[in-house]
């Protein structure tokens, strides 16, 4: 009877510990009812330190996993048999196909016996770039156009500047410089050619603004520049050079008509009340103000928010807020009475609500860092109506008045739009040549202009004005 060297004996030991350490998956042909009293088995037969709970767990883990691969391979089997049922109908017909792989096999033809398959795809240009507009120095925040003629664009930009642009030309028309801190909100009066803008330096100006709109030039031929740098990749380009194609010198204002100030912290947003009498500021001191325009008075101090404040809005035809904040909420302001000034919370999100804005009728439309959007019924503020899910925070949204239709911008440099029903209709273009290259901050409908009807910005340190072919997106829906 051979005897077991001492040697040979220690390594038969610490295999077996290897062993008994060792956890595999093993694929059987046991049924589901099977599978637990095999892996207490398993559990059982093993040597390990992990608790039992810990241990029980991971093999449900490991179940799982095997199940899901159990059923990408009956599909794969399934595929395999409609291939080769189609390879034998092709060969039936006098045709072949290389090596049965239609992933590297040309077709090919035998005799007189002619197929040509082919894949078209039709697809219309709902979204075009249609201008660009550089010139600031840092991120812009926020854009609006203006509501009275004549129609200019209008930015808010981290370099403590506010611009007036030509939408048709792509010219800066007028800088306001009179914030000592970021500038992070711009809105136009109703009525008359006055900005409103809120700044970092913990106030609000209101300045008025005279502009006279240059003749439009003919668009450059830059296809041959396109065709020479398709392959480029300018996602990381350093936006330095951006400067060099700023505005040209253009009308600066520096003092600002109307100064309000009674916050304690960064003013994020502001927006005239309907009528334009009165406008509202939203602070991270926590609170939204109410001042009056003609005295520069605070009429009432909107307390309520836990944390600070990330975004105001006004009613287009009511004397209704709504006032977004950190703490996950926002919440509605009614000034309809004078003596009456309800609030209504709406807790849904479970992140910074970074905007919400009204639409037409009685729907509040709601963006939030948790990467949804939701759309309220102001009757019904227990639920959402309409829940959109992306793959990105999603900063300041607008909605078109007219077709209600959802603007989108995203952190990953992304703009898509949805309908209230929370159906995806596009994604703007954003490729090599086109879009914007950092975070998207804001969005802005001008319904106004037909041939260049949506605007973003973001911190690329530019505004995009682009072409939406509503009719043609709304078709593809």
């Amino acid at each position: 009877m051979p005897v077991e060297s001492g040697n040979s004996a220690a390594a038969r030991q610490v295999k077996q510990k290897r062993k008994s350490h060792s956890l595999s998956i093993r694929r059987t042909n046991s049924t589901e009812q099977d599978r637990p009293g095999m892996q207490r088995d398993m559990l059982e037969g093993q040597d390990s330190k992990l608790p039992m709970a810990l241990r029980s767990n991971l093999m449900d883990l490991f179940g799982q996993i095997e199940r899901e691969f159990e059923n990408l391979y009956i599909e794969n089997l399934e595929l395999r048999r409609e291939i080769d049922s189609l390879n034998e109908r092709l060969a039936g017909e006098g045709q072949t196909v290389d090596g049965g792989d239609l992933s590297k096999g040309a077709l090919k033809t035998k005799g007189t016996c002619k197929t040509k398959l082919t894949f078209t795809t039709t697809s219309r240009a709902v979204c075009q770039l249609v201008k660009e507009y550089v010139g600031h120095r840092d991120g812009i925040w926020d854009l609006a156009v203006t509501r009275v003629q004549p129609l200019v664009l209008g930015t808010a930009s981290a370099d403590h500047c506010s611009m007036l642009w030509s939408i048709e030309t792509g010219k800066c028309l007028l800088k306001y410089a009179g914030h000592a801190g970021s500038v992070n909100s711009i809105k136009f009066h109703p009525t008359e050619q006055m900005a409103l803008t809120a700044s970092g330096d913990q106030t609000a100006h209101i300045w008025r603004y005279m502009v006279q709109l240059p003749l439009p030039q003919p668009p450059a031929d830059i296809s041959v520049s396109a065709s020479l740098d398709d392959d480029v990749d300018f996602s990381d380009k350093d936006e330095a050079d951006g400067e060099a194609d700023g505005p040209n010198e253009c009308p600066t204002i520096r003092i600002a008509t109307t100064t309000l100030k009674s916050h304690q912290g960064v003013v994020i947003a502001a927006d005239w009340l309907v009528g334009g009498k009165q406008v509202v500021t939203a602070s991270w001191d926590r609170a939204a103000n109410l001042y009056d325009v003609e005295t520069s008075e605070l009429v009432h101090a909107l307390t309520g928010h836990d944390q600070e404040l990330t975004h105001c809005c006004t009613h287009p035809t009511q004397r209704l807020v709504v006032t977004s904040s950190r703490d996950t909420t926002f919440r509605l302001w009614d000034f309809r009475d004078p003596s009456i000034h309800s609030v209504n919370v709406f807790q849904g999100h479970t992140d910074t609500v970074t905007s919400a804005v009204f639409t037409v009728g009685d729907n509040v439309v709601s963006g939030s860092d948790d990467r949804t959007v939701k759309v309220w019924d102001l009757k019904n503020m227990r639920s959402p109506i309409a829940t959109i899910r992306t793959d990105s925070a999603v900063n300041r949204i607008s909605v078109s008045a007219n077709q209600r239709i959802i603007a989108l911008p995203h952190d990953n440099r992304q703009v898509r739009l949805f309908d209230m029903s929370g159906v995806r209709l596009a994604r703007l273009p954003r490729s090599n040549r086109q879009g914007h290259r950092r975070m998207v901050c804001c969005s802005a409908w001008n319904e106004e202009n037909q041939a260049c009807n949506l605007f973003t910005c973001g911190f690329d340190r530019q505004a995009i004005g682009w072409n939406i072919n509503i009719p043609a997106l709304l078709q593809e829906k």
